[in-house]
C-alpha cells in the first residue's frame, strides 16, 4: 500500500522542481540509454510558469519521506480537444512496486474529472526490436492493467549529423523534378505574418491527417493567436524553430515541415511536424522541405550532431523520406489512451 504525499509543483519551489524533475529524468531514462528524450528542467519550469489562453499545464509530485519517488503531469488545450487531457506518470525505479505510481495515476484521473476531461492521453516506450505490438512490454501492460488501451505504435528513429551536403543536393534535385511552380520558403522562429494564416491551417489538421490507429482526436485550433502562444511558450523554453513551407502558385502554404533546437541540450535537436495539404499530394513536397529544413539546420545550428523524430509505424510515405535521408529506428513509443467513466 502506498504511504504516497501528492503536492502540488509551484515552479517558483526550485527544491521541489528540481526533485520532480530529477525524479522524471531518471524514470524515463531507466534503460533507455542515450536515445532517451526528456524534457529539460527549464523546459518544464517554463511551461509551468507561463500563463496561456490556449492551454494549461499542470504537476504533482509525489513525496516518500522528503524524496519526490513518483511523477505526474498534465495539460489540457482550452480551445481543441476539450475531452482530452494529457496524463503522465514516472516512478523512480527502485520505488516502483509500491503503488505509488498507481496512487499517482488516480489523482490525475481525479484531476481530469474536476476538469470535464473523459479522456485521457499517455505514452511509454520500449526497445525497437522487441514487441512490436506492445505484447510483454512493462510500461504497456502496467497501463492496460488500468484500463488504458493502445493506440498507435509510433517508431523513435535518430539521423546522425551532418548529413552529407551530396546526398542533400541529390535528394533536392529528385524532389525538384516533381514540383516545378512550388516555391520553397524556411525561416528560423516565429512564422512570418504574410503566411501566417495558411501556417495554423495547415499544421491545425496534422493531428488528424497523420495516422491515428484507434485514437479519438479531433482537428486542432486554426487560430492564428494560438500560433503567437505557442511561439511565447517556446521562445520562454530557450527552444527555437527552424522552419520551411512549400507555396503553391497562388501564394497558399501547401507542406511545411518544423524542427526544434533547445538550449538545453544544444547536440540535439528535434523533429516535430511534416504535412503536405492533400490536393497537393504527389509533388515529393514532404521530400523538398525536410531537404531544405536539413540544409538550414545545419546552416544554423552546426554544433547539432543527431535529429530525433518519431513516425507512425504505419506511415509508409515519412518513413520512406527518413530512410532515404538516414534515419535509423532505435525505439518504439507506444500511444494509450483511456475513456472515463
Amino acid at each position: 500500500m502506498s504511504g504516497l504525499r501528492i503536492v502540488p509543483v509551484d515552479p517558483a519551489d526550485d527544491a521541489l522542481l528540481r526533485g520532480w524533475h530529477a525524479a522524471y529524468a531518471e524514470a524515463d531514462a531507466a534503460g533507455r540509454g542515450p536515445q532517451a528524450a526528456f524534457w529539460q528542467l527549464e523546459e518544464v519550469r517554463a511551461e509551468l510558469a507561463t500563463e496561456q489562453a490556449s492551454r494549461w499545464a499542470l504537476a504533482w509530485a509525489g513525496l516518500d519521506g522528503d524524496r519526490v519517488v513518483t511523477t505526474g503531469r498534465a495539460r489540457g488545450s482550452e480551445v481543441d480537444n476539450l475531452e482530452l487531457m494529457e496524463a503522465y506518470v514516472h516512478t523512480v525505479p527502485d520505488a516502483r512496486g509500491r503503488g505509488h505510481g498507481s496512487a499517482m495515476l488516480a489523482h490525475l484521473e481525479a484531476v481530469a474529472r474536476e476538469r470535464g476531461r473523459t479522456l485521457l492521453a499517455t505514452e511509454t516506450s520500449w526497445p525497437h526490436d522487441d514487441h512490436p505490438e506492445g505484447e510483454g512490454v512493462v510500461g504497456v501492460d502496467w497501463l492496460r492493467r488500468r484500463g488504458f488501451t493502445l493506440g498507435l505504435v509510433d517508431v523513435h528513429r535518430e539521423l546522425a549529423l551532418p548529413v552529407d551536403a551530396a546526398l542533400l543536393d541529390e535528394l533536392a534535385a529528385d524532389a525538384a523534378a516533381h514540383h516545378e511552380g512550388y516555391e520553397l520558403r524556411s525561416f528560423v522562429g516565429p512564422v512570418p505574418d504574410d503566411i501566417l494564416q495558411g501556417w495554423a491551417d495547415l499544421v491545425s489538421t496534422i493531428i488528424t491527417e497523420a495516422p491515428l490507429g484507434d485514437l479519438e482526436r479531433e482537428q486542432q485550433s486554426a487560430d492564428p493567436a494560438v500560433v503567437r502562444d505557442n511561439e511565447a511558450l517556446v521562445a520562454a523554453q530557450g527552444r527555437t524553430k527552424l522552419n520551411t513551407v512549400a507555396l503553391d502558385p497562388a501564394g497558399d502554404v501547401v507542406a511545411y515541415t518544423d524542427l526544434c533546437l533547445t538550449a538545453h541540450e544544444p547536440d540535439r535537436a528535434y523533429q516535430w511536424g511534416t504535412l503536405v495539404r492533400r490536393d497537393a499530394r504527389g509533388h515529393r513536397l514532404g521530400l523538398a522541405v525536410k531537404v531544405a529544413n536539413l540544409r538550414l539546420l545545419q546552416r544554423e545550428a552546426p554544433q547539432v550532431r543527431r535529429l530525433t523524430t518519431y513516425n507512425a509505424e504505419v506511415n509508409e510515405h515519412m518513413i520512406a523520406v527518413n530512410r532515404r535521408l538516414g534515419f535509423r529506428e532505435v525505439e518504439r513509443l507506444g500511444e494509450l489512451e483511456k475513456r472515463l467513466a
